[in-house]
């Protein structure tokens, strides 16, 4: 086979992927150009962060893949069992394998020997291709993937590119710009409880996607309105602004997000990525008690040291705003701002669990936004 490369991208084509979520890797640096050009990309800064990206395209309709080296993987096994295996959400991903085959570097060795291992004893489906004569398996494994609602994990050997003809990119030259930010903030005293902020936001939402984080808030909105609109995290902290904004670029209605100062500390790339699309119907409403809510009110950095709002702007996010009251919290949602700090006390409202598996959860939520 000449070009391997290109026999991907025709696989690709032929499972009808339209989103592909990438990080680099030195073995696949011809593939992923050839996957741009083809399919819509979605460059990631983490491999963890493109499995919520992913997750939340797939709930709006589409079809994702992941293309990434293997080493990554380690960063998703949490969100692949706790979100992927828990909700039932498809993901083929194919992971470029390093450490085993003619590998020069040895901090790869360790993980890549252990990595089949690794993913057996995770429940995780896995297919190893060596060879341009088995690239046939891949077409089976994204099929698995999306017939079982399930990961798939696609390892590659490097041995599969040996002798290709595909070139690989011109590196890129830094784009000349400006980058100025003149930013003064203040927290003043909060005014309201998460729970008051959850009910501001659930009164104004029609039919509008709301994404809430796991624990509490999930729990808080279940009580104050539930809606098949609404998808519940059990799981996967740091995953709820990822899987807003892969709805976000799938679908046009416009998706808010509960989310939380330790959620998003947790995953800081979520950010990174909305600030490099900045999509108009997407509304982070960063809930901020200084606490680990859920967990029993332990304190996060942004009690003392980080301003969300400074952290959402330095990522690239331009419509950003702070609420400490329910009337200035109103006044944001109404302008649709794109990241909304919401001051609150550390206070957790007494909720019932939310009656739903999360197959359910997932189900009903898919249902509504087709409608």
């Amino acid at each position: 086979m000449e070009c391997p490369e290109e026999k991907v991208v025709e696989i690709l084509k032929n499972n009808r992927i339209d989103i592909a979520a990438t990080l680099p890797c030195d073995r696949i640096k011809a593939l992923l150009p050839l996957i741009s050009r083809n399919i819509d990309t979605i460059p990631l800064t983490r491999e963890e962060n493109g499995v919520g990206i992913c997750g939340g395209a797939y709930l709006g309709g589409k079809r994702p893949v992941m293309v990434i080296q293997s080493t990554g993987i380690g960063n998703m096994i949490n969100a692949l069992i706790s979100f992927n295996l828990t909700y039932g959400i498809p993901l083929p991903v194919l992971a470029s394998w390093r450490g085993v085959y003619k590998e020069s570097i040895e901090a790869q060795w360790e993980f890549g020997k252990r990595l089949p291992s690794i993913l057996d004893a995770a429940g995780i489906k896995f297919t190893i291709i060596k060879k341009g004569n088995e690239l046939d398996e891949m077409d089976l494994a994204i099929k698995d993937a999306f017939s079982n609602s399930r990961p798939h994990v696609v390892l590659i050997s490097p041995a599969l590119w040996e002798g290709s003809s595909c070139d690989a990119p011109e590196p890129l030259e830094i784009t000349p710009r400006l980058s100025e930010l003149y930013f003064k903030s203040g927290i003043r005293k909060p005014g309201i409880t998460r729970y008051d902020a959850i009910k501001v936001l659930a009164g104004l939402v029609k039919d509008d996607i709301i994404i809430a984080n796991l624990g509490i808030p999930s729990k808080e909105l279940y009580e104050i309105k539930d809606r098949e609109l609404n998808f519940y995290m059990l799981g996967s902290m740091g995953l709820a602004s990822s899987i807003g904004l892969g709805l976000a670029i799938t679908r046009q209605r416009h998706v808010y997000v509960i989310d939380g100062d330790g959620s998003l500390l947790m995953n800081p790339n979520a950010l990174i990525a909305i600030g490099s699309y900045n999509p108009e119907n997407l509304t982070v409403v960063a809930i901020d008690n200084a606490a680990y809510g859920s967990t029993g009110n332990q304190e996060t950095a942004t009690g003392s040291q980080v301003d969300l709002e400074f952290l959402a702007k330095a990522s690239g996010i331009k419509n950003t705003v702070k609420a400490h009251t329910r009337k200035e919290l109103k006044e944001a949602l109404l302008q649709k701002f794109c990241f909304i700090h919401v001051i609150v006390k550390p206070v957790n409202a007494k909720c019932k669990e939310i009656p739903f598996s999360a197959k359910e959860i997932k189900s009903r939520f898919m249902r509504g936004v087709c409608l």
